[in-house]
């Protein structure tokens, strides 16, 4: 697996051990960290090797970075640093040495993790429970141990014991929803279907709104069950609360009957998955990405752990990372057209918006009734600033919306923001009126058309309202607080417009518009020399174009005045920002 933070904490080394290299190897020559991965030159000497590693890490190529520290290993084997260093590249890399190496590391978690699941999956169950028992019942292990044993026993054929292993955490745990998620798999496995049943529901009260895997497991069940319209309305459920995988709503529902816990290692990759999807949104990623490869390990078809490992990837500007570890997600997969637009999107980031495009064109013609990847077709152009040209796919995609719901709100509001930079503004105000009807208290939309009011001098005190609705949401986004400020300035209260915009730009050091702003206030409370550091602090920040000349107007009006202090300059009109 290709993550690079994980290695920044766990691969480079201290100084220290630098130099214990240098010294257990002193006929090395001179570190070759400036050579790329596939330079394909000899590394010889601990130094050497490691830095080769190190170097080979920070470009986020984990199998040449594994190759180097297990070189460096070989010349120094009883150096713990490298050890520990060779391990985690390689289980990240996903190599057979990782094992090896783990076997060597009694004190490491994640490699106690990997030789219990090895005998999971070699069938040694009772081997594996035990190992899974000894762990230490504290911080994370602490919720997964229950599930690792309970999935070792039921392994072993145990389903009482598992079921009773579970039965505590289920009747009183903070995390109860997932035991009882898991408790109900076990049951389905053992063909108990009556407890399977009471499990499942027991789940979904518990966890609440629908995730992926949730949905997939019961949906199996209910269809199993010889309920498939039920099925239907499960997966129904998670394409509305999550759009991203409305894409593949058909391909989910055609495979709705198929059983998604297979055998016990399923489950125990099942149990990592979840794990990692709670620590992920608790900025614990590290983690969640070594648990992760735990799973794929087991389950390398787990095509939602991909998922989220590219989503941990993607969100730490890893995005070519993220295209990787989908790479082996299999056309025929559910979730492949989720995959093919995941990998548009990070495409995109990378900078290769044409081969993006092209892939969505595919998609395109792959699911012709379908409007997401019309929809990211215009996100990308209008992302190149290609606004006009942006429309054209996002009016597409709006004509395949014959009844919009509230999850449609973001189409409206992006194809209202390239209407508006395309100077098609009596569109652009009904797509943002559109996308309010159908999420009326979105704050970015509301911010938007207040903001844009205010800039046209109409209907300023509704847009001073939505302004206000919107910060009351988001009360430390700097876009929304200058808002707040220019709508205040254009109502004639200064001394409020001030106060704001100077917070704005607490929030937004670096924002030119924002800036320019504040100018424009501290010259109409007659604070001539602040506003002309304002306006030339403006300038320095990567102004609009469109900006440009306004701010120089404005720095020559007030020099031209000589220090007068009559008739200050009014506030001027720059271009908004997309906010």
């Amino acid at each position: 697996m290709q993550y690079i933070l994980t290695l920044r904490r766990f691969v480079l080394l201290a100084l220290s051990l630098l130099s214990a290299c240098a010294a257990a190897n002193p006929s090395s020559g001179a570190g070759t960290a400036g050579q790329q991965a596939d330079s394909g030159t000899a590394v010889t000497g601990v130094a050497s090797a490691f830095l080769t590693g190190r170097f080979a890490a920070a470009q986020n190529d984990l199998e040449y970075a594994s190759d180097q520290f297990l070189r460096a290993l070989a010349a120094d084997p009883t150096n713990p640093d490298l050890l520990q260093q060779a391990f985690l590249t390689s289980l990240l890399a996903g190599r057979p040495e990782a094992l090896r190496l783990a076997r060597m590391l009694p004190q490491n978690q994640a490699a106690k993790l990997l030789v219990a699941d090895t005998d999971a999956a070699n069938g040694n169950w009772d081997q594996a429970e035990a190992r899974y028992a000894a762990l230490p019942r504290q911080g994370l292990t602490q919720v997964l141990q229950p599930l690792l044993v309970a999935w070792a026993q039921q392994g072993a054929g145990h389903t009482d014991t598992a079921l009773a292993t579970l039965q505590p955490f289920v009747e009183s745990s903070r995390f109860r929803g997932i035991y009882a998620l898991h408790a109900a798999m076990i049951a389905d496995l053992a063909k108990r279907n009556g407890e399977a049943a009471h499990l499942y529901r027991l789940a979904q009260t518990d966890l609440g709104g629908p995730n992926l895997q949730l949905a997939r497991v019961v949906a199996s069940w209910q269809s199993r069950q010889g309920y498939p319209a039920d099925a239907t309305q499960t997966l129904n459920a998670l394409a509305d609360a999550d759009e991203d995988f409305a894409i593949s709503l058909p391909a989910l529902q055609a495979a709705a009957g198929t059983v998604q816990i297979r055998r016990a290692t399923d489950g125990i990759a099942e149990a990592y998955l979840a794990l990692a999807a709670a620590l992920s949104s608790q900025d614990a990623s590290d983690f969640s990405v070594v648990l992760l490869q735990l799973a794929l390990d087991l389950r390398p078809d787990l095509t939602a752990a991909r998922l989220l490992a590219a989503d941990i990837m993607d969100g730490h500007k890893q995005p070519a990372a993220a295209v990787r570890m989908l790479a082996p997600v299999a056309v025929d997969d559910p979730l492949a057209a989720v995959v093919r637009l995941r990998r548009a999107a990070l495409l995109d980031q990378q900078g290769a918006s044409e081969q993006a495009l092209r892939l969505l064109d595919e998609l395109t013609r792959d699911y012709p009734d379908r409007s997401e990847p019309l929809a990211m077709q215009g996100d990308i152009l209008r992302g190149e600033r290609h606004f006009a040209e942006a429309v054209v796919p996002y009016d597409k995609a709006v004509a395949l919306l014959p009844h919009p719901g509230h999850a449609n709100w973001p189409l409206f509001y992006d194809r209202g923001i390239a209407l508006d930079r395309a100077h098609n503004w009596p569109r652009a105000e009904a797509d943002f009126l559109k996308a309010l009807e159908l999420a009326p208290n979105q704050p970015y939309v509301l911010n938007y058309l207040g903001y844009s009011w205010t800039e046209l001098g109409r209907n300023l005190p509704r847009a001073r309202q939505m302004i206000e609705q919107a910060l009351q949401q988001r009360p430390n986004d700097g876009a929304i607080v200058d808002s707040l400020g220019w709508v205040l300035l254009r109502q004639g209260d200064i001394a409020g417009a001030v106060k704001n915009l100077e917070r704005a730009v607490e929030l937004e050091p670096e924002d030119s518009t924002i800036n320019g702003h504040l100018g424009d206030a501290y010259a109409a409370a007659g604070r001539k020399l602040e506003a002309q550091y304002q306006w030339r602090l403006a300038l320095n920040l990567k102004p609009e174009p469109d900006d440009v000349p306004k701010l120089q107007a404005k720095l020559r009006e007030v020099e031209q005045a000589s220090g007068s202090s009559a008739a200050t300059p009014a506030a001027g009109t720059p271009e908004k920002a997309v906010r």
